[in-house]
């Protein structure tokens, strides 16, 4: 089972977003381990998994896992489109031994309880007895799961173990934490009250680029490292956020580029200043808080 800090991880591209930038998967992933990440949820909303072809998707799958060699579990978002394209690639990240599958539901259409459940239900029994996890994201897929849904799909399939809620405010978000679900925070600035009501960690798309930020925060979780977090996340999400997170990840001496798949675009040389003079007083400021602490 998946526990503790995820990063939802952006996808390594090049060719202006057209082509996968293999050589940079490696990389990524030492330096999520060496921040203290338990792990990396792949192809989510920060890895444009939806933007992918279904080929690609799976070897984005294979190359996080070989450069993860059990170092750090590895969770596959495989939600696309159609009910049969989720099941082929649920299936595929059961054959190449993730540690769990989580899917999204399908965007555009407004899918009823009905539908809802016989998506999801095709695509955790395609993948059992790895853990499946229902991502929850209402303001992405355009129309939110119904927890009767979920507790209909568990009594069907008994790898389906949680979900990742992603939901904001804590309003629309509470209604998840149900009994006997794991639970992970996709929002920052709710992952100490998820934890106090019984989340077992979060995934967060900011851990792409501050992984050991959100880490500390998951393991010693207060109102203030949340709120942290926060200020970190509203000043990310002014630019086109995949493409400022690995920015960001550049900036920190990762071979990622900028490079975003279309529709997506990247940073204009205006926000790239932007960027880039924010994260160099953060670094400043967080030196000279460390000089200033007590030996």
């Amino acid at each position: 089972m998946l526990r503790g800090a995820l990063a939802a991880s952006v996808t390594p591209l090049r060719e202006s977003g057209n082509a996968l930038d293999d050589e940079a998967f490696g990389p990524l992933v030492d330096f999520f381990v060496a921040a203290g990440l338990d792990g990396i949820l792949a192809l989510g909303t920060a890895g444009e998994g939806i933007l992918l072809e279904e080929d690609e998707r799976r070897l984005v799958a294979d190359l996080f896992l070989q450069a993860a060699d059990r170092r750090i579990q590895v969770a596959i978002q495989c939600g696309a489109q159609s009910t049969a394209e989720t099941v082929r690639l649920a299936a595929h990240a059961a054959e190449v031994h993730a540690d769990a599958v989580v899917v999204i539901g399908p965007p555009y259409f407004r899918l009823d309880e009905q539908a809802q459940y016989a998506h999801f239900l095709a695509a955790a029994l395609s993948c059992a007895p790895l853990p499946f996890y229902v991502y929850e994201f209402a303001s992405t897929s355009g129309y939110a799961v119904a927890p009767a849904v979920l507790e209909r799909l568990r009594e069907s399939a008994p790898n389906v173990v949680g979900l990742k809620v992603s939901d904001t405010p804590w309003a629309a978000f509470a209604p998840y934490l149900l009994p006997g679900f794991e639970i992970f925070v996709g929002p920052e600035a709710l992952i100490h009250l998820g934890l106090e009501e019984g989340a077992v960690g979060a995934v967060s798309a900011l851990a792409s680029a501050f992984p050991r930020a959100v880490a500390e925060v998951v393991r010693h979780p207060t109102a203030e490292g949340a709120a942290r977090l926060a200020e970190l996340r509203t000043f990310v999400e002014r630019f086109p956020r995949q493409a400022a997170l690995k920015r960001l990840l550049a900036r920190q001496g990762l071979p990622v580029r900028e490079d975003v798949r279309a529709p997506l675009r990247s940073l204009t040389s205006e926000e790239r200043d932007a960027l880039d003079a924010w994260h160099e007083a953060l670094v400043a400021a967080d030196a000279a808080d460390r000089q200033s602490e007590p030996a």
